[in-house]
């Protein structure tokens, strides 16, 4: 796998990252990316979910934004004295891009559209703090989106990019699978659909998680077939490199510094079979060079583990995704990147509530009381209420664990 990323221009390490734009006139899978069915069920060690069938049409994702415009010129403060001067930041040269949606699939269970990001509203950067110099000067705001506040080695915080230093505005780039995902019926509904209502104005989220998805289907076009080490053959440019879902490189179009980049899979990537089979490895060296790419461009990507499914022992609820969860612990120790246990709070969540026992041992169209208001008709998937409580966990864990991002939370 590693020599893969070598192939992509692109390390699971925070090394310098070579961005591949690959676009045709319908990215994604040859035939359209196919809406998938639901996550698997996991009882201990994750198994194979129910398959999923392909819609008639897919997903087209068609990207059809300009490239953010405009250079940038800002003052960088002098080193030890007071702030130089700064020039005024040129933002928004390029416009705001349209993005042209897929269509969903008319057969996978909870496939959800495409979703085609354009291009965004060009940024102009403000200065950075020289070492040891006072507050740099970032020039007049700019028209573009404003980012978060940088302080330079030593120095007070620098004015921030555009119109906001830190009040500025920023993106929550959301990756993910159905339990992320928006959903398109009243239920599934994942945490990112409500994610954006418990931060104030200066927050966007843009929610790329999509149903069915371990985290090599939803990067990657991947094959049907496995190749002699385990994994599934990644279908592959004449170049031998693998080719890449338009949902990340999009992201990857759109992301600036200041951002956050939001990581949760492991739900389906526990399948014994491709497409979707992922082993720990190439799960771990696939959110390293997730990582990697967000922090080349001033963002800081957030791993979250797989939220829980509803699994009771007795009175207290168990834990159902096994070794993805601290094989997601462990990549965020391996590549520095803050990790959110999401897996951990649901189960005491759903311990707390009084969910546990369930009648039946599973949740279903029967079930009522508050079990049957948090999840849908299965074990996995939330109705509006539980993606709330769910969202509610993410943000409590931004404020213990002292991550900036929770100054924006309403």
């Amino acid at each position: 796998m590693v020599g893969a990323f070598r192939n992509l221009g692109v390390l699971p390490f925070p090394r310098s990252i070579v961005t591949l734009v690959a676009f045709s006139a319908a990215c994604g899978q040859a035939a359209g990316d196919p809406s998938r069915g639901t996550e698997g069920t996991s009882g201990g060690a994750p198994s194979a979910g129910s398959t999923a069938t392909a819609g008639h049409a897919g997903v087209a994702q068609v990207r059809a934004g300009a490239s953010p415009g405009g250079a940038t010129s800002a003052g960088a403060s002098g080193s030890g004295g007071a702030s130089g001067s700064g020039g005024a930041s040129s933002g928004g040269g390029g416009g705001a891009g349209t993005g042209a949606s897929g269509v969903s699939g008319v057969g996978g269970t909870h496939g959800e559209a495409g979703r085609g990001d354009g291009g965004v509203p060009g940024a102009g950067a403000g200065g950075v703090a020289g070492t040891g110099g006072r507050e740099s000067s970032g020039g007049a705001p700019g028209a573009g989106r404003g980012g978060m506040s940088m302080s330079g080695n030593g120095g007070a915080a620098a004015a921030g990019r555009d119109n906001g230093g830190a009040g500025g505005n920023i993106t929550l780039w959301l990756a993910g699978d159905s339990t992320v995902a928006n959903g398109e019926t009243p239920c599934p509904v994942g945490w990112g659909k409500v994610f954006d209502a418990l931060f104030d104005e200066r927050v966007t989220v843009t929610n790329s998680a999509v149903g069915g998805r371990s985290v090599h289907t939803w990067l990657y076009n991947v094959q049907k077939t496995m190749d002699a080490s385990g994994e599934c053959e990644l279908e592959r440019d004449q170049n031998g490199d693998p080719t890449l879902q338009a949902r990340w490189t999009a992201m990857l179009d759109g992301m600036k510094a200041g951002d956050y980049l939001f990581i949760q899979f492991g739900i389906n990537d526990g399948d014994a079979t491709c497409d979707r089979h992922v082993g720990l490895d190439a799960f771990k060296e696939s959110y390293g060079m997730m990582a990697a790419a967000a922090k080349e461009r001033g963002a800081q990507p957030i791993f979250v583990t797989p939220v829980s499914a509803i699994s009771c022992k007795g009175s207290a609820a168990q834990g159902t995704r096994g070794a993805y969860v601290t094989t997601t612990i462990d990549a965020g120790k391996a590549f520095d990147v803050p990790v959110i246990d999401l897996h951990a709070k649901s189960v005491a969540l759903y311990t707390s509530l009084g969910f546990c026992p369930l009648a039946g041992g599973d949740v279903s169209a029967s079930t009522t009381g508050p079990v049957g208001d948090f999840f849908c008709d299965d074990h996995t998937h939330f109705d509006t209420p539980g993606a709330k409580q769910i969202a509610g966990l993410v943000t409590e864990a931004l404020g213990e664990q002292g991550i900036a991002l929770a100054a924006y939370v309403q």
